[in-house]
């Protein structure tokens, strides 16, 4: 940073540090420039310079430090008004709204000293001749600062009455304050009308759609409009996150999370800001950042997490608790000095019904990786109930355990506990000691035998057998298969024995079948898991399952147990078809065992059985079946699936839903998906892979900001070893399309690069080629032609290699108009060029191109004839010397010629590209003072429309040759005949 040499260089230093991310440096450098304006002894020099630095403040956190250049410039203007060009002149009145506003936002400021200034403003603007609506806008923004509603409406109604004109804000800050008014008075529908063209994007600025997108998010929470709500708070905080001097914009996204139960994500947003906790540049932004730290902050501590620590301001460590009572401390301390510069107590009143907002939704999932939110510590249990509140605690939990219910381990478990010092029958503790040893699997098989004593106690030998059986099966489950089956032999043949003799029930008695069958099956598995499974370890296994079904055959409906043992039976039988290979089979098993579970009312238990039968209907292509099967799943597990369950379902229903070409609803099961995945702890793993899932739904709809910041957020969790190389090269790329579509060009070329060097070492070189096209395309629009020649001869290498020549073609063709734009390149473009036609012709002179094949060739082969017309028409003008444009003009209508010699050969499927190239062709003509030549040109086109048929009645259409490109081409051809006339 040497001095600046003359009044250019300090224009180009000004315009550099301007690009540069807002902050202190920028503001600093602005300092620096405005110190080297002043050696170069030139008044307009030292405006500028001035101009400059009251730009960087006022977009920084540093807002306070604008007026005193500004009261310099105001006297330079009295003093030296012809000192200003037209530009600086617009720009001094312009920035007397910056200095309205930003005195405002200024406590030690008196009222009186800001109305003084309005009067100013509005008589200077008088004076130039522009029109009073941006003075009424500010009059506006004074009275509704102060809570002066009468004013504020009438200054509202004069500002949308008075003309537009140079000094009025643009339509896009003008609707933001607009919509803001109406929000304050509770029309949120009124405000979002208003906003609708900025989150459109019809009208932007440098801070719009920033704000309107994040002053929209409370609004459609209160209207129940959660999808706009995520999508905006998605889309808007992308554009905050980097912006020092949207404070209050970024508070709005910090108080949307805490409205939403996303507290972990607000406490997320906070850490990445820690300067705005401390920043005393613009008071009343830190007023409105401080107020919802005290609403996320108060909103944890009524979540019982007022002792977890938090980010705040720096220097020590803080609680939830304490964060509150300092933020809102500073906050209403804040307020206070508003107030009293304003004489009224609108100011705290706001800062205190902000505060005090309740949740708006009790969770809103937003696709977004966060931390899920702990909860407070769980209350200790509640003490033993009273002895005579054991026999209904009994009561309820044997009619839980007798009809399957979910919770009936919890209920025998709470028994135990009233039951501590209480002397039980053998059958209440046999039932105890049962449900505990299920609740600890294997690591209970020593309780499992103490309950079989306790049942033959009881003098129910049938259950004592069934508690031996189960003790059986866990320890097929702890691996011990041969052990397992031994142990089920004993109780197996007794209780086959007892049932003939009426000694036990068919309930009992199924139950040692199903035991053994389990085991059974868990022997299959194992050997499946060992490679092969043995015809005759298959027959056994079915064999035992039908006998179960043998003796419940005709019972299911007589007990819930027995429908129970019916329908896993038959869900059994499903898993041996699967292993032996018979998959239709298998499927409709598992429609009947899930049937069977909900026949029972024993939904829940059909969960299971319905997401297999998803799996093998998808696998066999019946996409129907496994979508019903799913979303039956989901319904009958909702009250009881955990999180991670939930979490699979519907993943497996957004991959189902994404390859039916219904985006929008696969978008919303991958949503959900993420969010029990959080809500698991399965971020890393499975939310990651949701996600990654979700960006590209997201993408497909074009929703590119919204897809951008969920595959942001996936990204560091995708792993290659977890989720396989393919899935983050496809979320890097899918990443770089957003961020182009964005206009974010630097970082999808890092994202895309990044995504070339994976894909480097795949046996199929085609992806590689294409993303390092792509990331040629990146670098190029990011300004960066070295590095995008570079990506684009990577690409054309890679294309040769796969045979590709569309691909190197246009590779070719890329270098090529980089080379056009750099210094002394024009024969460098023209030799590639020239070389992206001979690799067209020796393609085609190939004798094994297929008709269809040769084709897109020759459509290839005249859309680069057209590029190399083109290329040579644009340095044509760039050339200084008569003689050597026109011999350009002439090289550039010989290629536009042949483009349309050889579009003209494919006939009608290419009328739009030879009308085109006809045109430009045209054109050429009547650069080179040949009118005849041109209109006739022009004529040809019309003539070639006569007869043109629209698509639409040939029911047929083909992407990018539309009656538009027809209508388009006509018009054209008008405008050049009338050009020509002229």
């Amino acid at each position: 940073m040497g001095e600046i040499a003359d009044f250019d260089a300090l224009r180009r230093a000004m315009a550099e540090n301007g690009e540069q991310p807002e902050g202190p440096a920028r503001n600093a450098r602005a300092e620096q420039l405005l110190a080297e304006a002043e050696k170069l002894n030139i008044p307009l020099a030292v405006i500028e310079a001035l101009g400059h630095q009251l730009k960087v403040y006022n977009y920084s956190s540093e807002k306070d430090k604008m007026f005193v250049p500004f009261a310099r410039l105001l006297r330079m203007w009295d003093e030296r008004p012809e000192d200003f060009d037209e530009y600086e002149t617009h720009s001094l009145h312009w920035v007397f709204k910056w200095m309205s506003s930003g005195m405002l936002d200024q406590p030690h400021i008196p009222l009186a000293s800001i109305e003084k200034w309005l009067g100013e403003m509005e008589h200077r603007y008088r004076l130039a001749g522009h029109s009073e609506r941006a003075v009424r806008s500010v009059e506006f923004t004074v009275a509704a600062h102060v809570g002066d509603t009468a004013r504020a409406e009438r200054a509202f109604t004069a500002w949308l009455a008075a003309d537009r004109d140079a000094m009025a804000d643009c339509h896009a800050c003008e609707l933001n304050g607009q919509g803001w008014w109406r929000a304050e008075q509770g029309r949120d529908a009124e405000a979002l009308r208003l906003w609708a063209p900025v989150l459109e994007g019809e009208f932007t600025c440098a801070h719009e759609p920033h704000t309107v997108l994040a002053s929209s998010l409370v609004p459609l929470l209160r209207l129940r409009r959660l999808d706009e709500a995520r999508a905006n708070h998605l889309r808007g905080f992308r554009l905050v996150r980097a912006m020092e001097s949207m404070r209050s914009a970024y508070a709005d996204h910090v108080e949307f999370c805490a409205l939403t139960g996303n507290e972990a994500r607000g406490l997320e947003l906070l850490a990445e800001r820690p300067a705005y906790f401390t920043d005393t540049g613009h008071p009343r932004g830190k007023l409105e950042f401080l107020s919802v730290v005290t609403l996320l902050m108060d909103r944890l501590t009524g979540l019982g997490l007022g002792g977890r620590q938090v980010p705040g301001p720096a220097g020590r460590t803080w609680t939830a608790r304490e964060l509150a009572a300092h933020a809102r401390a500073e906050a209403l301390d804040l307020a206070a000095q508003f107030d009293r510069r304003n004489g009224t107590t609108h100011v705290s009143d706001r800062a205190r019904a902000r505060m005090a907002q309740e949740p708006l939704v009790e969770r809103l999932p937003l696709g977004v990786r966060a931390a899920r939110q702990a909860t407070a510590p769980a209350a200790p249990p509640p003490p033993p109930a009273p002895e005579t509140d054991l026999t209904a605690l009994i009561a309820e939990a044997r009619r839980l355990s007798d009809g399957l219910q979910p919770n009936a381990v919890e209920a025998w478990a709470a028994v135990a506990r009233a039951a501590e010092g209480v002397e039980l029958d053998p059958r209440d503790q046999a039932e105890i000691v049962d449900h505990r040893a299920m609740d600890l699997g294997p690591a209970g098989l020593d309780l499992f035998e103490h309950a079989a004593e306790l049942y033959a106690a009881a003098g129910d030998p049938g259950e004592a057998l069934a508690a031996r059986t189960r003790g059986a099966f866990m320890r097929a489950l702890a691996g011990d298969v041969e052990g397992a089956l031994a142990a089920v032999a004993g109780p197996y043949d007794e209780a086959l024995a007892l049932y003939s003799e009426d000694g036990t029930g068919v309930r009992q008695t199924a139950s040692v079948l199903m035991g053994r069958a389990r085991i059974l099956l868990r022997r299959v598995q194992a050997a499946e898991e060992e490679g092969a499974v043995p015809e005759s370890v298959l027959a056994e296994a079915e064999a035992a399952v039908r006998e179960v079904l043998a003796l419940v055959d005709g019972r299911a409906g007589e007990d819930v147990r027995l429908g129970s043992r019916d329908a896993e039976a038959r869900a059994m039988l499903a898993e041996l078809a699967a292993y032996a290979g018979d998959l239709p089979r298998a499927a409709g098993l598992f429609a009947r065992a899930a049937e069977g579970f909900v026949a029972a009312g024993l939904p829940w238990f059909a969960v299971e059985y319905q997401a297999r039968l998803a799996g093998l209907a998808h696998h066999l292509g019946d996409i129907g079946q496994a979508e019903w099967a799913l979303r039956a799943a989901l319904t009958h597990g909702e009250p009881y699936l955990e999180a991670t369950g939930r979490a699979q379902l519907h993943l497996q229903l957004a991959e189902v839903l994404g390859g039916t070409g219904q985006p929008e609803e696969a978008a919303e099961q991958a949503l959900e998906a993420a969010h029990w995945a959080d809500e698991a702890g399965a971020g890393p793993t499975l939310g990651a892979w949701a996600r990654h899932l979700l960006g590209g739904f997201l993408l497909r709809q074009g929703r590119w900001a919204e897809a951008a910041a969920v595959l942001e957020s996936a990204l560091p969790d995708l792993s290659v070893d977890t989720h396989g190389d393919a899935a983050v090269v496809q979320a890097q790329w899918w990443l770089g399309d957003c961020l182009s579509e964005l206009g974010e060009h630097r970082e999808a070329a890092e994202h895309r690069l990044r995504a070339a060097e994976l894909a480097r070492e795949w046996p199929e070189q085609q992806d590689h080629a294409t993303l390092a096209h792509l990331a040629g395309e990146s670098l190029g629009q990011a300004g960066l032609p070295d590095e995008a020649d570079r990506a684009y001869t990577r690409a054309g290498e890679l294309w040769r290699e796969v045979g590709d020549v569309h691909g190197l073609v246009r590779s070719l063709r890329a270098r090529a108009w980089l080379a056009l734009r750099a210094e002394g390149g024009q024969d460098e473009a023209r030799e590639l060029m020239a070389e992206a036609v001979r690799e067209c012709g020796e393609a085609l002179g190939a004798d094994s191109v297929a008709d269809e094949a040769r084709q897109r060739l020759v459509a290839e082969l005249g859309h680069t004839h057209r590029q190399y017309g083109d290329l040579l028409a644009r340095s044509a003008a760039e050339d200084a010397e008569d003689e050597t444009i026109q011999a350009a003009l002439e090289d550039a209508l010989a290629q536009m010629t042949e483009a349309i010699v050889v579009f003209a050969s494919l006939g009608d499927d290419a009328l739009h590209s030879r009308t085109g190239a006809e045109l430009a062709a045209g054109w050429l003509e009547a650069d080179l003072s040949r009118p005849d030549r041109a209109a006739a040109r022009a004529r040809a086109v019309l003539a070639a429309y006569e007869d043109y048929e629209p698509y639409e009645a040939r029911g047929a259409y083909d992407e990018g040759e539309d009656d538009e490109t027809a209508q388009a081409r006509c018009a054209e051809a008008q405008q050049m005949l009338q050009v020509l006339d002229d």
